[in-house]
């Protein structure tokens, strides 16, 4: 089931940094990326996290746009992960998969359930502008295209 053109399903996890994050709290600012991952395990994930960490803080302070990247481990384990790969953002910590589930999807893999990897822009409304579910683990949307779409008025800029 495709989310595009519907409304975004409301989430709070806990981040990285201490707190808990709840998306509709992040809309009332501006648009929101959800970058669902696989596993802190995943270096896929890793690398397209990395990017979503160089585009952040622009995107942040010229466009008010959160990313709110979604690993389905626990808390420790995805910490480790922003730690180990020198990430610029916090990441949301799924580690039971229930918000994945929400949005691209689970399955059951050997590091137990596993996000299906996804990318939604949420407009402020709530509303899904933006939808890519990989196909394989190395089918990924950037940060960068993702900067360029919501500069180009939530239309593909290419």
């Amino acid at each position: 089931m495709s989310l595009e053109g519907e409304n975004a399903p409301d989430f709070t996890l806990e981040s990285t940094a201490g707190d808990t994050v709840t998306l509709s709290e992040t809309l009332e600012d501006g648009p929101t990326v959800v970058v669902v991952n696989r596993g802190h395990w995943c270096s896929f994930c890793a690398e397209q996290l990395g990017t979503f960490s160089e585009v952040a803080y622009d995107l942040w302070f010229n466009d008010s746009v959160d990313i709110l990247p979604v690993v389905t481990s626990p808390l420790g384990k995805v910490t480790e992960m922003r730690d180990r790969y020198d990430l610029g953002i916090q990441l949301l910590a799924d580690p039971d998969g229930e918000v994945a589930d929400r949005y691209s999807g689970t399955e059951e893999t050997s590091h137990g359930v596993t996000g299906i990897s996804g990318v939604y822009v949420i407009d402020p409304e709530g509303r899904v502008r933006y939808e890519q579910i990989a196909d394989d683990v190395t089918d990924r949307t950037y940060g960068n295209w993702v900067r360029y779409f919501v500069r180009n008025d939530f239309q593909d800029p290419f």
